[in-house]
């Protein structure tokens, strides 16, 4: 079920279709990302934060847990702007490690940044360089993103400016 009563579980239709895409890690050279067909419940979402920060008071409302790597690390939209929509909600990533940050300033960034061959993971933890585009995941940017298409390095960019603060709000809420 993509819906849980009394909250907003439901995949937007652009996260639906990514879960139905296939994701081809080649041997370190494509992207590391497992979507997940349905948000994680919020009993899950938040069982999985209390876990990554070990802090047994938190919970998991601000975030839709919605994808990981192959390690564990997790894909999720954070409630970081109060009163819009999910989809204009950003994109972070909380790495099996400790890692963390900000990936795109909204879903549809989101789709632009895997176009160009990067996953929340590589973006995260390598940074994104140079284009290494996707044809299935730019034929699904196109058919949902709603801001016009931009190299994945400046949509970081613009993302990190936008919420300066994500990495170390998340890290200090770790005990």
């Amino acid at each position: 079920m993509n819906e849980t009563p009394g909250d907003d579980r439901r995949l937007p239709p652009a996260l639906a279709d990514l879960a139905r895409t296939g994701f081809d890690y080649d041997d370190g050279n494509g992207i590391d990302f497992e979507p997940y067909d349905a948000f994680c419940s919020a009993e899950e979402t938040t069982d999985r934060l209390r876990q990554w920060t070990g802090n047994p008071e938190l919970d998991g409302d601000a975030y839709r847990l919605f994808g990981q790597d192959g390690s564990g690390g997790l894909a999720a939209l954070w409630y970081g702007r109060p009163g819009r929509p999910l989809a204009e909600q950003p994109v972070v990533f909380m790495g099996s490690e400790g890692q963390c940050g900000v990936v795109a300033g909204n879903l549809s960034d989101f789709l632009w940044v895997l176009a160009d061959g990067y996953g929340p993971l590589e973006a995260v933890l390598f940074g994104v360089d140079e284009s290494r585009p996707n044809a299935a995941l730019t034929a699904l940017a196109e058919r949902h993103a709603t801001t016009p298409r931009r190299p994945a390095h400046t949509i970081l960019t613009e993302a990190r400016t936008e919420f300066p603060a994500f990495a170390e709000d998340i890290t200090a809420l770790c005990r």
